[in-house]
């Protein structure tokens, strides 16, 4: 049997992002052809606050920002922690992320496992979205014309 995640309705997930600030992009590349790249760019072009996350960077900077080697180094609330790693390795991310406040697990397209599923509901955790893209959604959203009117 295949798993397949189950997503929040389309409006929860728009108000993920409609209260979000700050992101987290675990998995973040230096690499401007990567989607994580591209994403990242334009998350801040958007006015989100883009925390990099990659421990082969640490401590370098990545858009501007200082890259953290995990969430959970991160000084500051996280919104959204947007993960960019390959399917087996999210229950590692959701292992950190319930040690964190961060508010939402969201792991981008093509992305969901049923054990991070499975870590972060038993850790009270439900504000979840997989098999994703953050920059689609939030194009289809509206949230950016709304946004650009609260400049």
């Amino acid at each position: 049997m295949t798993y397949t995640f189950e997503n929040k309705t389309q409006e929860e997930i728009f108000d993920y992002l409609r209260h979000a600030k700050t992101v987290a992009v675990v998995g973040l590349s230096n690499r401007e052809e990567t989607s994580s790249y591209m994403i990242g760019k334009a998350l801040q072009a958007d006015g989100f606050r883009m925390i990099p996350v990659n421990p082969r960077l640490a401590g370098q900077e990545v858009l501007g920002e200082k890259v953290y080697a995990s969430i959970k180094e991160i000084p500051e609330h996280i919104d959204i922690v947007d993960v960019f790693r390959r399917s087996e390795f999210l229950p590692d991310v959701a292992h950190d992320f319930v040690e964190t406040d961060a508010d939402v697990f969201w792991a981008q397209s093509g992305l969901q496992n049923e054990e991070a599923e499975k870590i972060l509901r038993d850790n009270g955790r439900h504000d979840i979205v997989m098999d994703r893209c953050i920059k689609v959604e939030y194009a289809y959203s509206g949230l950016r014309k709304e946004r650009a009117n609260q400049k």
